[in-house]
């Protein structure tokens, strides 16, 4: 029998957190699912990262009018992911803030993205039909950019390629807070299908150099004080660098992706087995550490046929 595509039959719904992780600073997270980050200043707030469609992220609307009823003025995306992104227009905001380079992103293979994702994952999809078309930011930035919110700073950086190439942080320097995406993860998998293994661990690094006392991961739990954010950082090194050191291998002496697919997960399974959408994203993440592995700089783009057979070939 084939193994049902990706996590098509992932239906069970996820008991939501609202974690206070620095004054007025939150996550939002649910056991593994997408995460969003909420910075409240003197005047406003900031949402990181918007949810899949507007219903979804009208939860996290819920709770940011638990502990405000300032508006919601910057709408920031950590990348161009759609279960990032689509959810934006339920915000209102005045503000859509991105990287130059995940915009160009969303131009290059948004469309693509929100199908094939779709296809993939449909329960982070919820009410998919409230979303009114891709989203747009509004103010864009190459490396660094700062949003003041009365007293409160935010800073905004491209730090280096990792889940993307468009990868941006929010630092709250007067909190020691950050804002990491996909970059850094807690006990979930990373997906690395648009990933850039090579250079994820010097992102890390330049993370890790601020020494932040709390972390909004983009999946699983917030994470407060020293240890649990150094053992994150070092737990996302551990499993970018597994997943991509034995396929590097096989793809040296000429072997095949379903080599490099078995090579992984001989690697990986005993560590990473349990981890949320552990499976969901093997597959995306062999394909692409085989492609970075032969030179393949820049990931090729994921059409819902794309991931069909890709899959097709990993399971014969």
């Amino acid at each position: 029998m084939t193994k049902a595509f990706a996590s098509t039959g992932d239906m069970e719904k996820k008991t939501i957190s609202f974690t206070e992780i620095g004054p007025d600073l939150y996550a939002f997270t649910a056991e593994g699912d997408p995460n969003t980050g909420v910075i409240i200043g003197d005047d406003s707030v900031m949402v990181m990262d918007a949810q899949a469609t507007p219903v979804m992220a009208n939860l996290v609307i819920e709770k940011v009018r638990e502990v405000t009823d300032k508006p919601i003025k910057y709408v920031t995306l950590s990348h161009y992911h759609a279960v990032r992104v689509l959810g934006a227009s339920a915000y209102n905001a005045s503000e859509i803030i991105a990287s130059e380079k995940c915009q160009a992103m969303i131009y290059e293979r948004g469309q693509e993205d929100w199908d094939s994702e779709y296809g993939r994952f449909p329960r982070l999809f919820e009410a998919a039909d409230s979303i009114p078309g891709l989203t747009w930011p509004t103010m864009t930035f190459k490396d660094r950019m700062t949003v003041n919110m009365g007293k409160r700073r935010v800073e905004l950086m491209h730090l280096g390629r990792a889940h993307t190439a468009g990868d941006i942080v929010a630092w709250v320097p007067d909190a020691g807070v950050m804002f990491t995406g996909d970059i850094v993860e807690y006990h979930s998998a990373c997906y690395c299908g648009d990933g850039h293994f090579k250079d994820w661990g010097n992102t890390l690094d330049a993370i890790k150099a601020f020494n932040p006392d709390a972390i909004a991961p983009g999946r699983g739990d917030a994470l407060v004080g020293d240890t649990m954010v150094n053992a994150a950082i070092e737990n996302t090194r551990d499993f970018v660098e597994s997943t991509y050191r034995p396929i590097e291998r096989v793809v040296a002496r000429g072997g095949s992706l379903k080599e490099a697919w078995d090579a992984c997960r001989a690697e990986c399974d005993p560590k990473f087995k349990d981890y949320a959408i552990y499976e969901h994203c093997l597959p995306f993440n062999v394909a692409r550490a085989f492609d970075e592995a032969r030179g393949i700089d820049t990931p090729r783009i994921w059409t819902a046929e794309r991931d069909r057979e890709m899959w097709a070939q990993l399971q014969g």
